[in-house]
């Protein structure tokens, strides 16, 4: 009788296993990144207002709001792993390029890590098959550096001077430049008109390269969009 139940609870045992760690290896599964831009002028230029970070006021450039990993069906994992908390000293080299290129817009003013611990915990965890958190956060920084988006624009004659421009002319003149093409993201300002704010591009899985996006994200831009100063 108890080889019996030995037996049986082997058995269970065998059968609970490998459920678990499909569960847990499909938590870090993804099949792209979404490499997401935001635009300053658009994320101060609202109701809600913003905060410059402690270092002062950021560049007049497109900074990073986050590398998102999603599936081809348009959903996305977050949270995957809260064994691995965000952890400033492993990037402690790239403070100063994640200042610049990374800045945080919102309120109270902060030094940008509160952001950039969102971001891990949220996103970077659920990329941890594929590349470590100091890799993340490099791979973002990198990936800036690849895609000149206010010098597309303005290459185009898209200035950020308050005026109203195409989205097709945006979105153009970004695929022209960097070979791919843009998902645009619009908000509104304090006086309701939509406006450009982020611009997403996707990429191959291994974080290296710029890929044509498997899926858009939803919403809506109007056919003219502000472009306002900041």
């Amino acid at each position: 009788m108890k080889i019996l139940l030995a037996s049986l609870c082997l058995i269970s045992l065998l059968v609970i296993l490998p459920s678990v760690f499909s569960a847990s290896s499909s938590s870090e599964d993804f099949d792209f990144f979404y490499f997401v831009q935001q635009w300053p002028g658009s994320y101060c230029d609202t109701q809600k207002k913003c905060c410059y970070p402690n270092s002062g006021k950021p560049a007049a450039d497109f900074g990073i709001h986050g590398l998102w990993p999603n599936y081809k069906d348009g959903t996305y994992p977050s949270n995957c792993d809260d064994s691995k908390p965000f952890d400033s000293s492993t990037i402690s080299d790239l403070l100063t390029s994640m200042k610049k290129s990374w800045p945080t817009l919102a309120c109270p003013s902060g030094s940008g890590e509160a952001f950039w611990e969102h971001e891990w915990e949220k996103h970077g965890t659920c990329s941890e098959s594929v590349i470590d958190q100091h890799e993340y956060f490099q791979t973002a920084l990198n990936l800036k550096q690849k895609t000149n988006l206010l010098g597309a624009l303005t290459k185009a004659g898209i200035n950020p001077d308050g005026k109203s421009y195409s989205l097709e002319s945006i979105r153009d003149s970004i695929k022209e430049s960097i070979g791919f093409t843009p998902w645009v993201e619009c908000n509104r300002d304090g006086s309701g008109n939509s406006q450009l704010y982020q611009v997403y591009l996707c990429v191959d899985r291994s974080g290296s390269g710029l890929i044509e996006c498997p899926v858009f994200p939803h919403g809506k831009c109007g056919a003219e969009i502000e472009f306002p100063s900041f």
